[in-house]
């Protein structure tokens, strides 16, 4: 398969090695980019994936909980420039889909494009996506949203980050009505939101951490030790030490927590359970970055010089 310049271009940018590495890979890989992530991690080329995924797309991710917290959205709509991404109109669009899905609850945003929009009866929402092209002037696309609703005790809370790059929308869970209401714990859920921006776990705990990304670690460290020189007899062991560190680096709850990090998330939870004398826990959370796993067009300079190589 050949190795293109856009292919260079969205390694560097997941791994931050250098452009004949990523091409290198690239081709070792037959194009697979995760496979090419994967060889330059082993190699000791790259960053952890965690610390990888610079933003790639214009547009704006909103999150937004209903006054009462137990309804909450998170979305991402993506436009062709960041001072679209800023205009008044394009926001409001953003703000009226959110409302529109938690007040239409689609399961996906095929089934929200299809559905009438909010706004105006006579439209559906794909068309009124249409129309706000002609006010802006510019290409817009609703891309993908989560939406939650508590069930049982518990509340919603909504953080967005870097003025739109990023969203976080997370539930708290309580066993009585009074703690979810409490000012401690909504200001611990909204802390929350923001531990999540920052310290990007895939899970909130270990058991949720899905099977083929363990697995997918475990063969990275596993290779890494092997080309280390160490005898095999100690591979396994320093394999599951790695692992112990990925999973409290992947989990919400191993995580240290960002406000003090003496305790775990899973400690401050605890402490303020005992103090409200109820079981306090997080139960799921959607962290969602603005351009993931899309590619932003660009003349920079690395474009064109990763073109030129692909020639050569």
């Amino acid at each position: 398969m050949q190795v293109t310049a856009s292919m260079v271009k969205e390694l560097r940018e997941k791994t931050g090695a250098g452009m004949m590495d990523c091409k290198k890979a690239l081709t070792e890989a037959n194009g697979d980019i995760e496979a090419a992530v994967d060889y330059l991690r082993k190699k000791g080329m790259a960053a952890a994936a965690k610390k990888a995924g610079r933003i790639t797309s214009e547009g704006l991710v909103s999150a937004m909980v209903t006054e009462d917290g137990k309804q909450g959205v998170v979305v991402e709509v993506n436009c062709e420039s960041d001072f679209v991404a800023k205009n008044p109109d394009f926001i409001k669009f953003t703000e009226d889909l959110q409302k529109h899905i938690i007040e239409n609850k689609p399961a996906n945003m095929d089934e929200c494009l299809a559905q009438t929009w909010i706004g105006d009866a006579s439209v559906t929402v794909k068309d009124a996506a249409a129309q706000m092209v002609g006010v802006i002037g510019e290409n817009i696309s609703p891309r993908r949203f989560e939406m939650y609703e508590v069930q049982g005790e518990g509340l919603l809370d909504a953080y967005v980050h870097m003025g739109g790059k990023l969203g976080v929308l997370v539930e708290v869970g309580t066993t009585k009505a009074d703690t979810a209401k409490n000012d401690t714990i909504k200001d611990m859920a909204h802390k929350m939101g923001m531990q999540i921006a920052a310290a990007m776990p895939v899970a909130v705990t270990e058991d949720e951490v899905p099977a083929d990304a363990v697995e997918r670690e475990r063969a990275i460290y596993k290779d890494q030790v092997a080309q280390s020189g160490k005898p095999e007899k100690m591979w396994d062991k320093i394999v599951d030490g790695k692992m112990k560190k990925y999973f409290k680096d992947a989990c919400l709850l191993e995580q240290a927590w960002v406000h003090d990090t003496n305790t775990t998330v899973k400690g401050l939870l605890g402490t303020i359970g005992k103090e409200l004398d109820d079981t306090v826990t997080v139960r799921r959370f959607a962290r969602m970055q603005l351009g993931e796993g899309l590619e932003k067009r660009s003349n920079d300079l690395a474009s064109e010089v990763a073109e030129q190589l692909n020639k050569g």
